[in-house]
């Protein structure tokens, strides 16, 4: 049930306020008040794991696949959990077919013991990107944080990340880094924080700015069409001004084979 009160703000803050109203998904000054006072407190602050596609595809030893690796005494999927419950990430979905999400919840159950909810909804087929995130539509109301099941993160601030999406108009943000392969991720032309292009894999590239495997989004990123986040809905969204960017010089980390871990126990 909600209240109706009264508030006395400053001239600042309210243009401020009246800056995050789009039309889009923030129609008025109430409600864009209520996301920065929900987002302070920490309220419906929910991050997505995507760890979909055949299983056999993301197994990197007979005992292991990426999003349960273990990595100098502790697994990924943990990792990526206390992170998220550092930056007070409470609620957690976890995409994924029966037998990763079967030694994932080996590993971590709901989530009590970290102190996170955690829960795990099972892909029973999907072609992309789009469609393991879409098993998640009906279930989200607000902001949410989306990670890729294969990725360390630990010195990326999600807080700043988060805000920044917050204060700005658009469907999603992604988080931004520089890439020595472009031709292997997708690549983005900015200007500010506006992608105005994004290019999945490209053959041939001159840009070395590239898609991280995060983001943060609004839940009405689910309602548009495509298989793949990276080949049809981010090059949509670029297309249509509602696809921005965060930069960041933080290292992430992907693990994509046995050697991976190796490397970083070393």
């Amino acid at each position: 049930m909600k209240r109706k009160i009264s508030i006395t703000l400053g001239e600042n803050t309210i243009k401020e306020v009246d800056n995050l109203v789009d039309n889009i998904y923030i129609r008025n000054r109430s409600q864009a008040i209520e996301l920065l006072v929900n987002n302070a407190l920490g309220e419906n602050k929910t991050a997505v794991i995507l760890s979909g596609g055949n299983e056999e595809d993301l197994r990197i030893s007979d005992k292991e696949y990426r999003i349960t690796a273990r990595l100098n005494g502790i697994t990924l999927i943990e990792n990526m959990v206390q992170k998220l419950r550092e930056e007070s990430f409470t609620k957690i979905f976890l995409v994924a077919r029966k037998k990763i999400m079967d030694d994932v919840f080996s590993i971590i159950q709901n989530g009590q013991k970290y102190g996170v909810n955690i829960d795990y909804i099972e892909e029973k087929k999907s072609e992309g990107t789009s469609d393991t995130l879409k098993y998640v539509r009906g279930k989200i109301r607000s902001s949410f944080l989306v990670i890729y099941g294969d990725i360390i993160f630990n010195e990326l601030s999600l807080d700043e990340f988060w805000n920044e999406h917050i204060k700005r108009k658009g469907i999603a943000t992604l988080l931004l880094t520089t890439t020595p392969e472009p031709s292997k991720k997708g690549v983005v032309k900015i200007e500010g924080s506006k992608i105005m292009e994004f290019i999945q894999k490209p053959k041939d590239s001159d840009v070395y700015l590239g898609f991280s495997s995060m983001f943060v989004a609004q839940p009405e990123l689910l309602e548009y069409h495509g298989s793949s986040l990276e080949d049809d809905v981010f090059p949509d969204l670029a297309k249509k001004g509602l696809l921005n960017g965060y930069l960041s010089t933080t290292r992430v980390v992907k693990i994509r084979t046995k050697k991976n871990t190796l490397e970083i126990r070393k």
